[in-house]
């Protein structure tokens, strides 16, 4: 059977940010926006469903400083005691410096490699490499090198963290990033804000992940995601990733 690939057509940005290049002078300012209600309907409501139907999740973490991964179901279906020994265990390792733990659903990988992906996200996988996307984030971040995207899901349970990091990868390419926000209903004490850090480690700025909001900031920048409160309500769910140039 051949493949079907989703439209790119199938997204568009609200029209309230059609002058994106009216963004720019705040780019240059801050080194990043926060453009909420970033998605026309129903685009963001059809990418929550896609993810909460979507297998392929791994918990990622680091163990002796190095990534692990494993299937986020063999986690779910382990028993109680052993589900809090690996959370113990990672933040006893986050106290120290660098570390993260939450789930990730890698769609680059996915449509690159030809497996199995949900039609929405690699609809919006597509979107994100067309020329009204990376055209709208050339206009805003003033870099015209921007020549491709790449696209994770990222699910933060309960506990979940990812700790301070500048996004800096020298030879990656790495010239934005971005978070696509979709929790519904998020609430600010359940914690998952995306902050960033001044040279005194204080939060200069945090957002809470509201729904359909757009996070587009400059790299490398340090900020890091707060832990997920153990009483949310709900999964931190986004699809994330780096604006990448090639020259």
């Amino acid at each position: 059977m051949t493949r079907k690939h989703a439209s790119p057509a199938t997204y568009g940005i609200d029209p309230a940010f059609g002058d994106a290049g009216s963004l720019h002078p705040v780019f240059t300012r801050f080194g990043r926006v926060h453009l909420p209600g970033f998605l026309l309907e129903p685009g963001p409501l059809d990418l929550v469903s896609a993810l909460e139907s979507s297998e392929g999740w791994v918990v990622s973490t680091m163990g002796g400083g190095s990534t692990v991964d494993f299937p986020a179901s063999t986690f779910m279906e382990a028993d109680v005691a052993t589900q809090e020994t690996l959370l113990r265990s990672a933040h006893a390792e986050a106290q120290g410096g660098f570390h993260y733990l939450f789930e990730s659903l890698r769609i680059s990988d996915l449509v690159e490699q030809g497996q199995p992906v949900a039609i929405a996200l690699e609809g919006f996988y597509r979107w994100l490499n067309s020329d009204v996307f990376l055209g709208f984030a050339r206009d805003i971040s003033g870099h015209d090198d921007l020549d491709y995207v790449d696209a994770q899901a990222t699910r933060y349970r309960p506990g979940h963290y990812l700790n301070e990091h500048d996004d800096e990868k020298p030879g990656a390419g790495r010239r934005l990033a971005y978070v696509l926000n979709l929790s519904p209903g998020w609430r600010a004490s359940w914690g998952g804000q995306l902050a960033f850090l001044d040279p005194d480690q204080h939060v200069s700025e945090a957002y809470t992940p509201a729904f359909n909001a757009l996070n587009l900031f400059r790299v490398p920048q340090p900020h890091m995601v707060t832990q997920v409160a153990a009483f949310a309500g709900a999964s931190r769910l986004s699809i994330t990733g780096w604006i990448r140039s090639s020259r």
